[in-house]
């Protein structure tokens, strides 16, 4: 893997990307941040060396290089997913060749489904912990100890000063921002009205397919971190109806401008 990284890095390296401070992960229909992006470089993932290819058609696949509220920027316009078929490995690579270039925090958006019921779809919510229900770890791989410390504490996974700044920023801003619990499940497939029950009595907020593999990998290479999921639709189980797709991807949309006023003025304030 070290080679690899190496590689990949230098590539980027090699066209421009020079240096950057704030490292950003765009999840389902979450791509209007790119229009506030001064972009200076950007690069499909089929063409940089060892990476993953994006195989969902609502994700982009460009890493992009720039400037955004004056700190320079990487942000990674789709992401990849167990359900592709990748491994927890390819998943999270990108997030070692983001600290290799430099760096030293991540933000990540998903869309995600409500399973509190007092969070209502169109609304933002603030990880502040999660479960990972995905099977395995990131870190399980021979050789991690190269990377960083094998046994990461999680005690605290997403960072408590950023995550002071969100809420505030939402308070000024008039933002609708809960804090909960985000479940990663491997997914495609949705939950079934017992799954969503079970997670509920777990202590989960919401669930979705990703972001988890990313955290765990940010805190083995100690990178502040804070995530953001759009709540676009709600895991009531007493009254689901079939899942659609479309309406998803619309509702993270429409909820999109708070996401990126959010992100534009933290980075701003960092």
């Amino acid at each position: 893997m070290i080679k690899f990284i190496n590689e990949t890095v230098d590539y980027l390296k090699e066209k421009g990307f020079d240096s950057p401070e704030i490292g950003i992960i765009l999840g389902t229909g979450l791509g209007q941040l790119i229009n506030d992006v001064e972009v200076l470089k950007e690069v499909s993932y089929n063409h940089i060396p060892n990476f993953p290819t994006a195989t969902v058609e609502f994700h982009k696949g460009k890493l992009i290089f720039g400037k955004l509220a004056g700190k320079k920027v990487v942000v990674m316009q789709g992401r990849f997913h167990l359900y592709e078929g990748y491994s927890l490995q390819d998943v999270t690579y990108p997030v070692r060749i983001m600290e290799q270039l430099g760096i030293k925090t991540l933000l990540v958006s998903n869309a995600a489904g409500a399973i509190n019921l007092n969070f209502k779809k169109g609304e933002l919510m603030l990880i502040e912990d999660h479960i990972n229900l995905q099977g395995s770890s990131p870190l399980a791989f021979k050789g991690v100890s190269q990377f960083g410390e094998r046994f990461v504490d999680m005690s605290a996974p997403y960072d408590a000063g950023i995550n002071t700044k969100f809420k505030s920023i939402a308070k000024s801003k008039g933002i609708k921002l809960h804090e909960g619990v985000y479940v990663s499940v491997v997914g495609p497939q949705l939950e079934t009205r017992a799954e969503y029950r079970m997670l509920k009595i777990m202590g989960a907020d919401a669930v979705g397919m990703s972001t988890v593999p990313e955290i765990i990998v940010a805190n083995h290479l100690k990178l502040k971190v804070a995530a953001v999921s759009v709540l676009t639709d709600e895991c009531d189980p007493d009254n689901l109806e079939p899942v659609n797709i479309e309406e998803i991807i619309a509702m993270a949309t429409k909820a999109e401008p708070d996401m990126v006023h959010l992100f534009k003025e933290l980075i701003e304030s960092l």
